[in-house]
């Protein structure tokens, strides 16, 4: 099966994560463009390029994924910050509907997000005003839209007049006109699935804040597509970078005409109704939308299952995952992590592939549960780990791993857990806000600005997570050499690009 793809940016989780799990897969074939065409961060793409690229390579592929911000606006950060006219919007719509004329039968499956409204003043991901008034352009639209939908407080109501009258009225503007466009293209998209033009549409909600601006195109965009009747093809669900995987599981598995069971095992007896930091829902409900929008289906009997989907969560209070060593009481005495391993191994030995998505704390793995699954000699023989960043995100890539790796290329499958072991814990749970207390300081760098001293950070990145690394997992994976090298793509401490080169025998280097 060849498949071209579009991600949503050109950051690691967006490419390499998905180019790693097809990699795994001995009858898929993932052509992405060259990261050079896809622009940097706040740097739009070459939109007609790529339209260009995908042009050439759709005619001999199997299924086309599109994301729909990088066609239009050139990524994820672009959409965000453009200044498209209407006939850019009707261009790109017109565009989609030729390739459909042109290739009638193959699948394109595209994703398009609602563009996010942060509650918080920063101009890293946003336009530059919103350093300065980032907070009250998110609680003016917050406190609006509450005010039209319940009564607002005093309090509350004095807020708003005052927000209201201190907000320069150009910024309000240009930022509504942004997403008045933005907005529109969304309800075009709805448009061109229910005419047939795209297979299939998934509408990831990075922000799921109750009340502003994202909630307000959120209820017109739930209301356009109860009017088009194309609840099967549009998809609406908490996540954003694991949209790719989510896409590719789905084209996967019309390809080759299958609808893998899942059967999911619980780390906790409350955990499937937590609702986990940032996202709106609770963790079933979620696992729900993404076991669906993949072509997968749950089951209730886990001898019927093609996947065992072991999914870590709280006890009861959920934290980010640097806060592990001063953990909620209820990370122990609401969940019982020794019975889950246990449960995890019985299904192993039984011959049950298990995927596991570790999704206990926010932005990054649980500890615990990788030492007992080394303990245990488990850990290298699941289908999956993944634990990055929000439930969704962990929850989306794991399905597609364990379902495309299926009797695929074990030695992949054992690189990609060794990967995320490296990514989702050791360095975002752990490294990550080490340096930030103990290293960027010294050299006068920040979170967000690495500024030209990336290297000296990536160096020290390197050492820290290999030693990590070493000391923690004590008995899985023997005999075998790790070869890393990080980067930092957007020159920032958020995330880590990992080139990880496994090898039997010999020394681990970085």
């Amino acid at each position: 099966m060849r498949v071209v793809y579009i991600p949503i940016d050109e950051r690691p989780c967006n490419i390499d994560y998905v180019k790693r799990i097809a990699h795994s897969s001995s009858d898929l074939t993932l052509i992405v463009p060259d990261r050079n065409v896809l622009g940097r961060k706040k740097k739009a793409a070459d939109t007609e390029r790529l339209w260009q690229w995908i042009i050439e390579q759709v005619k001999t592929a199997d299924a086309l994924i599109l994301s729909i911000d990088m066609l239009v606006y050139g990524g994820l950060l672009p959409s965000r910050l453009h200044q498209l006219s209407e006939e850019d919007g009707l261009r790109w719509i017109e565009r989609l509907r030729s390739l459909r004329q042109l290739y009638p039968n193959i699948p394109i499956l595209a994703s398009n997000l609602i563009m996010r409204t942060p509650k918080y003043s920063s101009s890293d991901e946003e336009p530059d005003y919103y350093e300065q008034w980032g907070r009250e352009i998110f609680l003016r639209a917050y406190l609006t839209d509450k005010q039209a939908r319940e009564a607002l407080s005093e309090e509350e109501k004095v807020k708003l007049r005052e927000i209201t009258d201190m907000l320069p009225a150009s910024y309000i503007q240009d930022y509504e006109k942004r997403r008045a466009f933005n907005l529109n293209i969304n309800l075009s998209m709805l448009e061109l699935t229910a005419e047939g033009v795209l297979s299939f549409l998934a509408i990831p909600q990075d922000d799921s804040a109750e009340y502003g601006y994202t909630a307000m195109d959120q209820k017109k965009v739930v209301k356009k597509r109860e009017e088009l009747r194309v609840y099967k093809k549009v998809h609406m669900y908490p996540g954003a970078d694991e949209v790719g995987a989510t896409l590719l599981t789905r084209a996967y598995n019309k390809y080759y005409k299958q609808c893998p069971k899942i059967y999911p095992l619980w780390s906790s007896t409350l955990g499937p109704q937590l609702v986990p930091m940032y996202e709106d829902r609770p963790y079933a409900e979620s696992m729900k939308a993404h076991i669906l929008a993949a072509g997968c289906m749950l089951t209730e009997h886990a001898e019927d299952a093609d996947l065992i989907l072991a999914y870590n969560t709280p006890g009861r209070v959920m934290q980010e995952s640097w806060e592990q060593h001063e953990k909620d009481i209820t990370y122990t005495s609401f969940r019982n992590l020794l019975m889950f391993t246990e449960q995890i191994k019985t299904y192993i030995h039984k011959g049950k592939p298990v995927i596991v998505a570790d999704a206990a704390y926010a932005n990054g793995g649980d500890r615990e549960l990788i030492m007992l699954l080394d303990e245990e000699c488990i850990l290298e023989r699941l289908h999956s780990y993944k634990g990055w960043n929000t439930n969704c995100n962990t929850l989306g890539t794991t399905l597609c791993q364990g379902i495309i790796a299926h009797g695929g290329k074990r030695d992949i499958v054992e690189e990609n857990i060794i990967y995320h072991l490296l990514d989702d814990y050791f360095y975002q749970a752990e490294i990550r806000m080490e340096m930030v207390a103990d290293f960027l300081p010294s050299r006068g760098l920040t979170y967000f600005d690495l500024k030209n001293e990336a290297q000296t950070v990536n160096e020290e990145r390197n050492r820290r997570m290999l030693k990590s690394y070493e000391a923690l997992i004590r008995n899985s994976f023997k005999n075998r050499k790790l070869k890393l090298q990080t980067f930092a793509p957007w020159n920032r401490m958020f995330e880590c690009g990992i080139l990880l080169v496994v090898t039997k025998g010999g020394e681990s280097v970085c």
